[in-house]
């Protein structure tokens, strides 16, 4: 009778949980239908609701910091791509604003008018080619899973990475891109990064450090390295060197969407070949500027200020906010702060 009437009392409790709320809630391993029609905010902490990332997709964004998505741009998208880049570095196009980088390994050698001198161009908005790459519906409807609906492009790269010179100064040290960002909140911010042709540990991929996304933004600097560091390229001064390391190995129009406090970098290039990829880092136009000044970002406001004032001649005092206002272009949606 006491076995009887206890489970009795189960079942009126749980009758009582499941009317208050919901089944899924009660459920330890829900299937992805489960997952799909429950729609509790609190369910996945850094992926919105809009029916195109599977549960399993969205689980593993909230557990790593980053999602792949295989063979996302066109490979004739891609060739379109390079061979803009191919006409920038050989100064047939002229870009607004755009900045050109080259390895410190060969900075001071004899200037050279193609791709073999150029390591880097950011800002690239202004090129109408290039900056396709950004409003491409099938990498927006992915970035919409991260930002919302109103969607700005605010920082553009396309990555040459060279054949390392044997002083190891093509890697890019640990980093989070939030570092450089002076707006907020990170998990409205989001990169695309799209390999322009097969890469792997060889010609020096992405490496990742899955689940630190869910730290805080740490201190970055210049690191030590003997074969000297490029210009901007910080990196995390103090982070766990012993956390398990992904090496992102993509194929040509694969594409890796990440979050920015994730701690990510790239090792050498030991290939004759030059390595390239296209990058957008989006935000959502909801999200708002800070003051970086008393905070580790301070070192970097201050040597961006600097160039930004040298390239355009500034004189007047500008900030870090200033010189992201200026790149940002409004790509789905309404531009409704940043």
């Amino acid at each position: 009778m006491e076995d009887a009437a206890a489970a009795a009392r189960l079942d009126t409790i749980l009758r009582h949980l499941c009317s208050r709320t919901g089944t899924a809630a009660l459920t330890t391993f829900p299937t992805s239908a489960q997952i799909a029609s429950f729609k509790h905010p609190l369910e996945f902490h850094y992926t919105l609701d809009n029916n195109l990332l599977t549960p399993e997709q969205r689980q593993f964004y909230d557990e790593n910091g980053y999602l792949l998505i295989k063979n996302l741009v066109s490979g004739e998208d891609i060739e379109r791509f390079r061979n803009e880049f191919a006409k920038i570095c050989k100064k047939e196009v002229q870009v607004p604003g755009l900045i050109i980088m080259r390895d410190v390994a060969i900075a001071k050698s004899e200037f050279v008018p193609d791709q073999k001198a150029v390591t880097k161009i950011q800002d690239f908005q202004e090129d109408e080619e290039l900056f396709r790459y950004c409003t491409m519906p099938q990498i927006l409807k992915y970035v919409e899973c991260f930002t919302g609906p109103n969607i700005m492009a605010m920082h553009t790269m396309l990555i040459n990475k060279p054949p390392d010179s044997g002083k190891k100064s093509s890697r890019h040290p640990m980093h989070q891109d939030l570092h450089y960002f002076p707006f907020r909140p990170a998990d409205l911010i989001v990169c695309a990064w799209t390999a322009m042709e097969p890469i792997d540990r060889s010609n020096g991929c992405l490496v990742v450090l899955p689940g630190t996304h869910k730290g805080s933004l740490k201190p970055h600097d210049y690191p030590d390295w003997e074969g000297g560091v490029n210009k901007m390229y910080h990196g995390v001064r103090d982070y766990n060197k012993n956390l398990p390391r992904v090496h992102l190995v993509m194929e040509k129009g694969d594409t890796v969407f990440f979050h920015p406090l994730l701690i990510h970098g790239s090792g050498m290039n030991r290939t004759q070949g030059f390595r390239k990829a296209i990058s957008c880092h989006y935000a959502s136009a909801d999200c708002h500027y800070i003051e970086v000044k008393g905070t580790s970002q301070e070192n970097i406001e201050k040597e961006v200020v600097e160039i930004a004032q040298r390239k355009h001649g500034v004189s007047t005092p500008i900030t870090l906010k200033d010189t992201w206002m200026i790149r940002g272009r409004l790509v789905k949606g309404e531009r409704t702060n940043l």
